[in-house]
């Protein structure tokens, strides 16, 4: 019986070092991403405000997921006010970079794509930082099982 115990306890710590290596990998590459992110974002320095966002976070700079959805939204608004659609801006005919309001429509699109894909990004940032943190708690289950195994296999 000791045999297996003290077996089953070498091969739950090794289990546990390698899901102590993926947590550290998860976690360094969800905190790293999200900081580059919103550092980006922050460079930018692009208020709500001048976005045309009314309200209490008018003045808030564009630098995290919430500030960014109301960022897209606004901008997306703002966008179908030019043209409910793509299509429709078109009328069957092509893009044409000299025209206001195909070059208004195009950069709004560009932003707002801008805008969403951050939200997309850090909400993915905050799934591998969660994926660490149970890979860490897995780890530390898996350690400590595996550490009274070996205790208990020299009794």
């Amino acid at each position: 019986m000791s045999v297996k115990l003290r077996v089953s306890g070498i091969i739950l710590i090794l289990l546990a070092v390698a899901a102590l290596s993926m947590s550290a990998a998860f976690l360094y590459e969800g905190f790293s991403k999200q900081m580059f992110i919103e550092g980006a974002m922050r460079t930018e320095n692009i208020t709500l405000s001048s976005l045309g966002v009314k309200g209490p976070n008018s003045g808030l700079v564009i630098q995290n997921a919430e500030t960014a959805q109301i960022a897209a939204d606004k901008v997306r608004a703002d966008r179908h006010l030019i043209s409910p659609s793509y299509g429709a801006l078109m009328a069957g005919g092509k893009y044409d970079p000299t025209n206001p309001e195909h070059l208004a429509y195009a950069q709004a699109l560009n932003l707002e794509n801008y805008l969403y894909m951050a939200v997309l990004g850090l909400g993915v940032t905050t799934l591998a930082e969660a994926i660490g943190g149970g890979f860490l708690v897995i780890a530390l289950a898996l350690g400590v099982t595996g550490y009274s195994f070996l205790v208990l296999a020299k009794k």
